[in-house]
């Protein structure tokens, strides 16, 4: 056993790229000496290493948790928008939420590729914040649908896709998150890569 046992590079990684710069070297070292100090000599590598993991998951959905409230309102928001206001074309009142939420998840995809060159950390904010907005996006949607369920809306609901569409959609999410997510932190990293070339 080496006097100097490490945990997974690309968690290391990925913790460095959803912290914010000014706390990056603090909590990194701080959770690095628990693992190295209690948790390895305590559990061995591979519950040390999963260990490790469970707490930088824990600071993902931390980061990702503004990019998922914001991007559950837009989502819960385009349902109504979808009902209840006429557009003379009805591609057209799609486009302007989904720019907005595409927009929500590229942007921290790539501020987290930036950071710290790595496309992981812009999957992984990615998919977390689909993840956390998909049962939040849900359930507001359930509530809307509980609260006004008169003729007039449940046609409308019909006319944009039914109910299942709507209670589905945010869970569909998830795979253009991973996308989105990914392409942020891939500009992000090449951005940064040219930056110090």
């Amino acid at each position: 056993m080496t006097g100097n046992p490490m945990p997974p590079a690309w968690a290391e990684a990925l913790l460095r790229g959803v912290l914010a710069p000014e706390s990056v070297e603090s909590v990194s070292g701080d959770l690095l000496e628990e693992y190295r100090d209690s948790v390895h000599p305590l559990r061995g590598r591979r519950a040390a290493n999963a260990w490790y993991v469970r707490q930088v998951l824990g600071f993902v959905s931390h980061a990702a948790q503004p990019s998922a409230m914001a991007f559950a309102g837009a989502t819960f928001a385009t349902g109504p928008l979808e009902w209840l206001v006429p557009f003379p074309n009805p591609d057209a009142r799609s486009v302007v939420p989904l720019l907005i939420c595409a927009g929500i998840l590229l942007v921290p995809g790539y501020r987290a590729g930036s950071r710290t060159g790595s496309i992981v950390a812009g999957l992984a904010i990615g998919v977390t914040a689909t993840a956390i907005a998909a049962p939040i996006t849900t359930f507001l949607t359930i509530v809307l649908l509980a609260a006004w369920h008169e003729p007039a809306t449940m046609s409308a609901v019909r006319r944009s896709g039914g109910v299942n569409h709507a209670l589905m959609l945010p869970v569909m999410m998830v795979l253009p998150g991973l996308i989105l997510g990914t392409l942020g932190g891939v500009v992000g990293a090449t951005v940064r890569g040219l930056r110090r070339a």
